[in-house]
């Protein structure tokens, strides 16, 4: 049954609003409890939801023989790893700056696609991803190019969260397969599964849970916004999005999402918007826009 369009457009502007202020939720988390407990207690909450539209969907089965070793595979690189990275980085770095960097998987994504999978790339995505990356400078920088030129520029969690930009790009490259044989609601459900389980045995063998305690109210507003809002709903809105609008316009929606992490860091975090972070970001938005580009 196709939804108005309007509704499909609230909906692309509600996931992307939402992943875009995850990154703000996940600074404030990362100040009272360590990544690993923000990981787990964040799929503790959303799972439940996916499950429940799975079922809803009457999608739900589960994976078969060589299926499970792969699910976990996914579950490892793009939850238990990929999330691990993320938190760990924005210990140190900024939530503007972590959005405008993971903004950048796509550029990754065509560079392995042309590496592994023997992909084309025209001389536009080239230059796109030159664009971005020195966008990604900029951003990192915080415009100043002295530092650049010294190779001093950045913090740790700056090229943590590069890395978890990578990471996002294998994961996107191996989980092609998946998509081709089960529905993205089950796929997810079942990925984010395992990865939380292996994360749970972190959790679990480091006593992590007693860290619980330690949050405040911010701090449980803001994992209930993780869990509920953005590990559950905005993949719910999300999926409804992939299924009524074409590929290249739901991924349009996905440019949204660093300016809307900027200003809500901004009003919740204090962060500055500079010059150097607006500048980079259309330089970057521009660069992942030309790797797109048919």
């Amino acid at each position: 049954m196709s939804k108005s369009k309007t509704i499909v457009y609230l909906e692309a502007l509600f996931a992307v609003i939402v992943w875009g202020a995850s990154f703000i939720a996940t600074k404030i988390a990362v100040e009272q409890i360590s990544p690993v407990s923000v990981v787990w207690m964040r799929f503790a909450m959303g799972i439940p939801i996916l499950l429940v539209a799975v079922f809803m969907r009457k999608q739900f089965a589960f994976p078969k023989g060589n299926e499970w070793a792969y699910f976990a595979l996914l579950g490892f690189l793009g939850i238990s790893f990929h999330q691990w990275l993320q938190s760990n980085g924005l210990q140190t770095s900024q939530a503007t700056t972590t959005a405008w960097i993971v903004s950048t998987s796509p550029v990754f994504i065509a560079l392995l696609a042309w590496f592994i999978l023997k992909e084309k790339l025209s001389m536009i995505q080239i230059s796109g991803i030159a664009l971005a990356m020195i966008g990604v400078l900029v951003v990192v920088s915080k415009g100043n190019f002295d530092s650049i030129a010294l190779g001093n520029f950045g913090t740790i969690g700056d090229f943590l969260i590069l890395i978890s930009a990578l990471n996002w790009a294998v994961f996107s490259i191996l989980s092609r397969r998946g998509f081709q044989n089960h529905p993205s609601t089950r796929l997810t459900f079942w990925v984010m599964t395992l990865g939380w389980l292996i994360t749970t045995v972190a959790f679990v063998a480091g006593k992590n849970y007693t860290e619980i305690t330690q949050l405040d109210s911010r701090g449980w507003w803001a994992m209930i916004f993780l869990g509920i809002f953005t590990t559950g709903l905005a993949y719910i809105a999300w999926f409804d999005v992939l299924s009524q609008l074409p590929a290249a316009q739901s991924g349009a929606f996905l440019f949204l999402e660093p300016p809307a992490s900027m200003v809500v860091a901004a009003i919740v975090l204090f962060e500055k918007i500079t010059w150097a972070s607006i500048i980079g970001g259309i330089v970057i938005i521009l660069g992942v826009w030309l790797v797109n580009k048919k």
